[in-house]
């Protein structure tokens, strides 16, 4: 048997490098999702607010960032069961801190902060990513990304945090909010507000690390005081008729819920 050919090995040796950096940046199609991270798909199909509460380590965060990642880029496999966008969005990836929001939904969706030759190997495929912009006073962090879609058109994730309050968070018009990690009340109707003229879609994926806070309680049909569903919030007094109530005192009537409350999901490790 005559010995191999050097050169001949190392034009192998060049394949199969170049192969594996095309499947480190195409990481989206090798995702399969466990059955309740394809359930927590499935809901987007009927239900436009979403809640994945799941312990630590449980793909919660990994459903979300492939969730988004298909809907940037408008590139769904044949499984898909939930919502399709055929056109290119504007979307948010946010969590409690910047630096959260970097390490976590940033790493997930562009690949790991602090390697920016990596930059492609997460769920965004890297011949995807167009452009990306840096957020300005933490390292590593990205400001927003043109992720170019299936349609023709470039969508933007923009990547936020609730620690700069709700202010900040004002005057988008949005297609899709992943919220990762639970937040205030107050940003999560936000949010909402964001996406009122589009039918948008947002999901959240959480550990409940505050217990039955005011978010949790949107979605177990549990109102919480201070809460938009707090009944206390919203009901008239006993016996209220508007010929003898104040005007001034008046409160508006509760209003069904546009949230879905059957759209909660846990998983127990």
């Amino acid at each position: 048997m005559p010995p191999p050919d050097p050169a001949a090995l190392r034009e192998l040796e060049r394949d199969l490098a170049e192969l594996a950096r095309r499947e480190s940046r195409n990481r989206l199609v090798r995702y399969r999702p466990h059955p309740k991270q394809l359930e927590f798909h499935a809901a987007g199909r009927e239900h436009n607010e979403r809640l994945f509460l799941a312990g630590n380590q449980c793909g919660k965060s990994t459903g979300g960032a492939a969730e988004l990642a298909m809907h940037a880029t408008g590139n769904y496999p044949a499984w898909w069961p939930g919502r399709r966008f055929d056109k290119a969005i504007v979307a948010w990836a946010l969590s409690v801190t910047s630096e959260l929001t970097r390490d976590n939904a940033q790493r997930l969706l562009i690949g790991p902060p602090a390697s920016k030759e990596r930059w492609g190997e997460g769920m965004i495929p890297g011949d995807a990513i167009v452009s990306h912009s840096a957020s300005r006073g933490v390292a590593d962090a990205i400001d927003q990304c043109v992720v170019r879609h299936a349609s023709g058109g470039q969508s933007i994730i923009m990547f936020r945090s609730y620690e700069r309050g709700r202010e900040r968070l004002q005057g988008a018009s949005l297609d899709c909010i992943w919220f990762d990690e639970e937040p205030a009340a107050d940003i999560y109707s936000e949010g909402m507000a964001r996406l009122a003229a589009t039918n948008g879609i947002a999901y959240c994926t959480a550990t409940p690390l505050l217990g039955m806070s005011a978010m949790i309680g949107l979605f177990l049909g549990e109102p919480v005081a201070g809460s938009p569903a707090d009944p206390d919030e919203l009901a008239k007094p006993p016996g209220w008729t508007a010929a003898d109530d104040d005007p001034l005192s008046y409160r508006p009537p509760p209003k069904p819920p546009l949230r879905s409350y059957d759209t909660r999901y846990r998983i127990h490790r």
